[in-house]
This record gives C-alpha cells, sequence and structure tokens, in this order.
C-alpha cells in the first residue's frame, strides 16, 4: 500500500489509456507520456500497461506501507528516499515506511511513479485511467489528496538482487531533449491536417518557421498556445468530427490548441496539423512558457519514428529483463 502524504489534484492514477470508447464520447485518457510510464513499468517487472502515478503537481510525498519495487521517470526531477537522492529513470526497492519524496521538475513538466504491480484501483471500461472530465477511474475520478491510500497488484516476477541495488535507463534523445527545454524551445513534428490548405500562405509559414508557447491555460485536455495569429482565406462553419490527441485546432481567435491525453472527442473547429504520435511525449513534457517549434514531416517518417520508438522500448525491457536474472 502507498499513502498519498501532499495534495494535489492534478496528481492521478493513469495507466495507458483507454481504447475503444470514443464513439461514445468518452476520450483514451491515460498518461500524457506513455513511452515514461511504460519504461517505469519496465524498471519494475511490470506488463506496460500497469497503471502508475502521474504527477503534475510538485513537491509530491508519498509513504511505502510494505516493501516494494518502485521507479521514477518522466521529467528529469530530483528524487529522495529518506533522504537518500536517487538518479532520475530509477528503480530499486523501498522498505516498509520510507517515504518518498519528489520535487519540481529541474526540465520537463511531469513525472511517474511506477510500483511493482501497478497500482490497484477498479477497472472502468477496460482501464485504471483517470477521467477527471467524466470523474470515473482511477481514486473515484479525482486527484489525489493527502491521505489517500492505494493498494498494489501481485508483483508477477521473483525479487532478484539487482533491485535492491537499483536499475536505470537513460532513453534514446532524453538528454538532446531535456537540453531543448533548458533552452526553453521544443521542436515536434507534424503532419498537415485536413483544412492545412485552408489558412493563408502568411499563416502556413509562420506556424512552421515562428514560435508558439505553452499557456498557463493547459491542462491534461489540450494546450492552449500563444503565438502568431493563424487565419484562414475565408471563414468556414465544419460539422463537428472526430479528433485525436495530437490535433492541433485553430478557434477564431486564431491561436492553435492542441489536444492531448484527455483530447476531446470531436470538434469543429478547423485543423492545420496533427502532432506525430512518437513526438507527443516531447510535447506533454514541455512546461508552462515553453516554446514550441513546429516541422512538417511526411507520413512514412512518422510511422517509421513510432517503430523506433517501440522498438526502443522493447530494447530496453529485454535489457533490464536480463539484468535483473528474469530472462
Amino acid at each position: 500500500m502507498i499513502e498519498i502524504l501532499s495534495n494535489g489534484a492534478p496528481n492521478v492514477v493513469q495507466d495507458l489509456g483507454r481504447n475503444g470508447c470514443l464513439s461514445f464520447g468518452v476520450s483514451r485518457s491515460g498518461a500524457m507520456d506513455p513511452f515514461a510510464l511504460a519504461i517505469g513499468n519496465a524498471l519494475v517487472g511490470n506488463d506496460r500497461g500497469e497503471a502508475g502515478i502521474e504527477i503534475n503537481l510538485f513537491p509530491f510525498r508519498a509513504k511505502f506501507h510494505q516493501d516494494m519495487r518502485f521507479a521514477v521517470t518522466g521529467a528529469d526531477v530530483k528524487t529522495t528516499l529518506d533522504d537518500h537522492r536517487m538518479a532520475p529513470w530509477w528503480g530499486r526497492t523501498a522498505s516498509a515506511g520510507q517515504t518518498i519524496v519528489i520535487e519540481r521538475p529541474r526540465r520537463g513538466a511531469r513525472a511517474y511513479l511506477a510500483v511493482g504491480g501497478g497500482v490497484s484501483v477498479e477497472p472502468v471500461l477496460g482501464s485504471k485511467s483517470t477521467d477527471l472530465k467524466g470523474s470515473f477511474g482511477g481514486a473515484s475520478g479525482r486527484g489525489l489528496m493527502r491521505g489517500d491510500r492505494l493498494d498494489v497488484g501481485q508483483v508477477s516476477v521473483q525479487s532478484s538482487q539487482a533491485w535492491k541495488v537499483g536499475l536505470g535507463v537513460v532513453p534514446q534523445g532524453l538528454i538532446e531533449y531535456w537540453d531543448e527545454v533548458s533552452s526553453n524551445c521544443v521542436t515536434v513534428r507534424v503532419l498537415p491536417a485536413a483544412e492545412f490548405e485552408r489558412f493563408t500562405p502568411e499563416s502556413r509559414a509562420a506556424f512552421l518557421h515562428e514560435e508558439f508557447k505553452v499557456t498557463p491555460d493547459s491542462n491534461r485536455v489540450g494546450y492552449r498556445l500563444n503565438g502568431p495569429i493563424l487565419s484562414q482565406h475565408e471563414h468556414v462553419e465544419l460539422l463537428s468530427h472526430g479528433i485525436v490527441a495530437g490535433t492541433i485546432q485553430v478557434p477564431p481567435s486564431g491561436q492553435a490548441i492542441v489536444q492531448l491525453a484527455e483530447a476531446n472527442t470531436c470538434g469543429g473547429y478547423p485543423k492545420i496539423a496533427t502532432v506525430i504520435e512518437a513526438d507527443l511525449w516531447k510535447l506533454s513534457q514541455a512546461p508552462i512558457g515553453c516554446a514550441i517549434r513546429f516541422v512538417l514531416t511526411d507520413i512514412d517518417t512518422a510511422v517509421a519514428a513510432l517503430q523506433t520508438k517501440r522498438d526502443e522500448e522493447l530494447r530496453i525491457r529485454d535489457t533490464l529483463a536480463m539484468m535483473s536474472g528474469r530472462a
């Protein structure tokens, strides 16, 4: 069992999302940075889709009430276990009674706490993810509060000495990404969306060559950006239609909105582009005030990039299994 010691409504139980429910008006939810959660699960010996805690408000404090494997991934955060410091993207074993503290990120926006066996909450519509808009899933459909106690599932593999010593990873491109965040400008790749050509040449050029900043009016549903006004050749009223995480919409204000983990299931604003799935984690880890640059790519590159990300996760999982004696 884990006891939450700090209030933080934005801190939520998430797995990799709720699939197959968009037609019912239910968003996918899930981790904003699914790669970080999946690797956290690999570090503690879980299946990739087990539920963990997504931490969006810091400092985060929790107490372990039993011996437990855990890992912290995602943003570049300072983590201490009873005042003993841990490196980012590292997993180890905590003893009953120990307390973990995760401080505000130096680089990045959100961290993930994965625990051996996963956070044990009742699945809703096939997922343990918290849907904050619908107030269901996770811990009664809400963020975590001081005093909450979360059960954990059964560990599916045998412990080994490697877990006592600790295991860590450095995913490909992570250090370079943190350098981008430090420079306050993150680059993500996009595909042109259905209404791309309806925007003026000047707007399309501005979209691809100027910076957009993440505003404070941003959350798990989407990021509202502040940047050049994006205008169409003529105003067109569209019927509401399906949208997904990564969709970049442009409302009448001309300021772009990027849909994210709890993306609306439909909308009628014109779409200028879509962030490719392999780069969504980069956008999700961009903190408030960070600048975003969009780079146009093609579908073959987008598919190849996603496959590369999936292959990397498999390599990391296989390597960790070998190092911990589970191969």
